[in-house]
């Protein structure tokens, strides 16, 4: 089975051809931690998880580095205004490492809440520092570099592919609004390696460098982390869609300058998400954290369906009316995931009908990580097990299914608890009822159970339950 990705260095859906066969090295734009992630981060984290999730499936062995931006990322795009972790400091009275260390447990345990996949490595900027000092003197060599009031910029007139990958219009490009104004930049697009501590003012986080004391630029972190864990080139580089005008195409441009290779073959981006037709923005003050959505009686395995139910290249919309309907779906599927408590294990299998579904699914996530249609694969087979072949099935076919679908995405299917013996008791009882066509006696002892949480379904001749 061959994997397709839609590749925004090429602007099309290529066929996915490792560096080194059946190596797959991967890096991920981690968070900013500076204050909560909200949910259009982890819509992010998890399609970018079963990215992951697929090449494991694909029998690949994954290498994936993910940072965590705790230095250098300014209020804006550009490199103007105050660090995001300085700002979090005066926010909350707290040092710019108390705070990075808190958001950074904060996203961790939200990584681990989720399910995601944790990667090879988490690797820090500030532990990153000489790296990136480093890379900024082969700039600097390179003579691709200039130092004005506030830093030392890189100048990206000098290189000529800086347009391409983003497919910018220089000329056009207004500053300020993704590129920060500064009177003393040779050209508006030219960003930041090392920015200077402001005079008379000793910041939380900042470094002796060659040019003077200060920190470096967030964009030289992502090429110095890279390319130290993965190197010069390698296999995909995945983030968010924002960060292809600016972000990306500034680690494109100082890597590539120095090494003079691609930094990775593949770029993949994951789309915004919108709430009433807006992006979800920390600065728009309209983000929903987990907690936000926890508080709504929605569990993690709902969230992760739901951010499931959208394609990673759709502008996807949040709406708790959406988790709602990702929250009965799943709990149709848990319906299915109970059999395994009530399908004996003797049944012998009369069809082969999960292995097919199992390959029809490989099949179009592989199709650039189609996981809507993949999810309405996983409806048909459910409904066939329910309502046509529940006593066709054996419990180790079942179980084999329900373990791939939590391998491929992580809804802990499998983790169903069987129900206690008092209930198994009542249902036995219940099933005598009906044989002897006592509906008094079968509606009280139904009514009993759906006390306790458990529903039921008379299927034919068979009666399973499942968890209201």
């Amino acid at each position: 089975m061959s994997l397709k990705l839609y590749n925004t260095l090429t602007k099309r859906i290529d066929k996915f051809v490792p560096i080194s066969n059946k190596k797959v090295g991967v890096y991920t734009c981690g968070p900013t931690v500076y204050d909560h992630a909200h949910i259009g981060h982890w819509f992010t984290y998890v399609r970018i998880d079963t990215l992951i999730r697929l090449l494991k499936i694909l029998d690949y062995k994954v290498d994936w580095i993910m940072n965590i931006t705790d230095v250098g990322h300014l209020v804006s795009d550009g490199d103007d205004g105050e660090d995001k972790l300085q700002k979090g400091a005066i926010r909350e009275g707290k040092t710019a490492w108390q705070i990075a260390q808190f958001y950074t447990n904060e996203f961790l345990e939200g990584m681990k809440e989720l399910n995601i996949t944790m990667p090879n490595k988490i690797v820090k900027a500030t532990d990153h520092i000489s790296d990136q000092i480093e890379l900024i003197k082969k700039l600097e060599v390179k003579g691709l570099t200039y130092k004005i009031d506030d830093g030392i910029y890189f100048n990206t007139a000098l290189f000529p592919e800086y347009s391409q990958f983003a497919q910018l219009d220089i000329d056009d490009q207004q500053a300020g609004i993704r590129v920060s104004f500064n009177s003393q930049k040779k050209n508006k697009s030219d960003f930041a390696l090392w920015k200077f501590s402001p005079k008379k003012l000793k910041r939380d986080m900042e470094w002796n460098s060659p040019w003077g004391i200060g920190f470096p630029g967030w964009h030289i972190e992502c090429s110095a982390m890279s390319m130290k864990y993965l190197g010069e080139t390698f296999d995909i580089h995945t983030g968010g869609i924002d960060h292809i005008p600016v972000h990306h195409t500034n680690e494109i441009a100082q890597s590539k300058s120095i090494t003079g290779k691609p930094l990775a073959n593949f770029w993949l981006h994951t789309n915004h998400i919108t709430i009433d037709n807006t992006k979800i923005s920390k600065s728009l003050g309209n983000s929903i954290t987990l907690s936000d959505i926890k508080n709504h009686q929605h569990s993690s395995r709902t969230i992760r369906l739901h951010v499931l139910e959208s394609h990673y290249r759709s502008q996807s919309k949040f709406s708790y009316t959406g988790l709602n309907a990702s929250k009965n779906r799943l709990k149709s599927w848990d319906q299915v995931a109970a059999l395994i408590w009530q399908i004996k294990e003797t049944t012998a299998e009369k069809n082969n009908s999960l292995n097919l579904y199992q390959k029809q699914i490989i099949d179009v996530i592989s199709n650039d990580l189609n996981s809507p249609l993949a999810l309405s694969i996983i409806d048909d087979s459910f409904n066939e097990i329910k309502n046509k072949y529940i006593d066709t099935i054996s419990l180790g076919s079942l179980k084999n299914y329900l373990q791939f679908l939590d391998t491929l995405f992580g809804l802990k299917l499998l983790d169903i608890k069987d129900i206690n013996d008092n209930n198994k008791k009542i249902i036995r009882k219940r099933i005598i009822a009906r044989e002897n066509k006592d509906w008094k006696l079968s509606d009280k002892l139904r009514d009993t159970l759906s006390q306790d949480g458990i529903g039921l379904i008379d299927n034919e001749n068979i009666t399973y339950w499942f968890y209201l």
